[in-house]
């Protein structure tokens, strides 16, 4: 090995454990063969493309390509229902992907659930494809680690979402580490500095005055420093001298892509119809206890009550926004308020944790299917993977995950819809902070996708050349 391929090997940038492609499907456009090409000559790699954007076609391409090259059928893992969705697009596309519940291989591709995978044999297959992978963003959870544990011996891997990391860089150490790149606290070790209390304060008040200053004269500036104080969450800090560096590590093994443009193809017909949010404070008729007048709840305590002494209140107001004929999916996050709304809205029915399987996949078809008006369900049981452009109404309650409400309001408003999308956004006056986080944290999740999809541009047009001009004097005792 030479010195020069010694600090290569340092760099940590994959050279790529891919192989060559075969000539692709026709039905894929421009934009989505070029990142089915450079995933497969890289082997082990993440798209996080937008809603809408294609992932299924993307991913049933690249598994048909890794069964093609190794003779042996390649496993796709998805959320509960959008398995059989996967399966009509492969029918669709004419490759053959075959659910399996059982641990039993099913074709050249087989997908399963990711409550199923325990069921299956790594060595039974040539790759996997994580679908809706930022289910895989929780340092130490328990999908984490089953999913990291069985991708670990698989020499291709893929992993699809549009929302890898909405506001957080740190998570995508999980998605580094199921690829078999660095892993979580090698990435935090390398890249990031820990903040104490005072650090973290500090940091949040320079952002706070960079924000204020993009408003002003020399915004453009100042808003670039406002991203760069941004890059602190929680205790850990990307190092300013390692901005570009992360950046494009990350762009050795991941491509983010909102739109064609993104990547140098011509948008075309991925343009959006218009998306129009509507806030709704609700005033309750039962006043919080001991005051005059209701109060913004403060901590999660106070806004957990707040939640609980409103539920009728709050679902009243959805049963009249949804009074019309047009298909309607309503989100809400506590078991009593999925009961009262299933029972006060007609022509609904209600997906709750203890819905059996079977009957949450009938729920899902008949809803897809225009034959159920009303969904009634929670973000975190159906918010990832399923295709709803045929409803053009969101209705949701105010809630601090942001990317819970993305998804959410995604499974409508997506490439394929035609209408303009109307989000209904439920709370009542003690939850204006919630509201007002809402509408914070969604800001600040496109400013940092935006300045993703930059970083990653201008970090694939940089290039590594050492050019060593300077002689220096060897010492004897070598």
């Amino acid at each position: 090995m030479s010195y020069d391929e010694f600090i290569d090997g340092k760099s940590q940038f994959g050279t790529g454990d891919g192989f060559e492609p075969e000539e692709l499907p026709e039905f894929l456009y421009g934009f989505q063969a070029a990142l089915v090409q450079w995933a497969v000559r890289l082997g082990r790699a993440a798209i996080f493309a937008d809603c809408g954007m294609g992932k299924t076609a993307m991913q049933l391409a690249w598994a048909d390509q890794v069964y093609r090259h190794t003779g042996k059928p390649v496993l796709i893992l998805t959320p509960l229902a959008v398995a059989p969705q996967t399966q009509r697009e492969g029918e669709k596309f004419g490759i053959d992907a075959v659910c399996s519940f059982d641990g039993k291989p099913s074709g050249a591709v087989t997908i399963t659930n990711y409550d199923k995978l325990h069921k299956f044999e790594r060595s039974d297959f040539g790759g996997v494809v994580c679908d809706e992978s930022s289910i895989l963003k929780h340092f130490g959870g328990a999908t984490q680690k089953q999913v990291t544990r069985f991708t670990s011996r698989t020499k291709y891997r893929l992993l699809c979402t549009a929302t890898a990391a909405p506001n957080d860089w740190v998570e995508l150490g999980t998605s580094s580490e199921a690829l078999g790149e660095l892993s979580h606290s090698d990435m935090l070790r390398r890249f990031f500095r820990q903040l104490d209390d005072k650090g973290q304060k500090r940091e949040q008040r320079l952002q706070d005055e960079a924000e204020r200053l993009t408003q002003g004269p020399g915004g453009e500036y100042f808003g670039k420093l406002a991203f760069r104080v941004a890059q602190t969450i929680g205790q850990w800090r990307l190092k300013n001298h390692a901005v570009e560096q992360f950046w494009r590590w990350v762009s050795s093994w991941a491509r983010a892509i909102r739109k064609p443009s993104d990547i140098g193809f011509d948008d075309g017909q991925f343009e959006l119809p218009a998306l129009e949010y509507r806030d709704h404070v609700v005033k309750a008729r039962q006043k919080q206890a001991g005051r005059l007048f209701d109060l913004p709840a403060f901590g999660l305590g106070e806004e957990r009550e707040e939640r609980k002494r409103t539920i009728r209140d709050r679902c009243e107001r959805v049963a009249e926004l949804t009074e019309h004929s047009d298909s309607a999916v309503i989100w809400c996050h506590m078991n009593a308020e999925g009961d009262l709304l299933s029972e006060m809205l007609a022509d609904s029915r209600q997906i709750a944790g203890c819905t059996p399987d079977a009957e949450k996949l009938e729920i899902y078809e008949a809803f897809q299917q225009g034959q159920l008006r009303r969904l009634v369900i929670k973000p975190k049981i159906g918010a990832w993977g399923l295709n709803w452009q045929h409803c053009a109404h969101v209705v949701t309650f105010a809630s601090h995950s942001y990317e819970q409400t993305y998804q959410s309001v995604r499974r409508c408003y997506r490439y394929g819809q035609k209408r303009q999308v109307i989000v209904d956004t439920v709370a009542t006056e003690g939850e204006v902070r919630v509201l007002e986080n809402m509408r914070r944290k969604a800001k600040q999740a496109e400013e940092m996708f935006s300045r993703l999809v930059e970083a990653m541009q201008m970090a694939n047009r940089i290039e590594r050349v050492n050019i060593y001009t300077k002689k220096a004097k060897v010492p004897t005792w070598l």
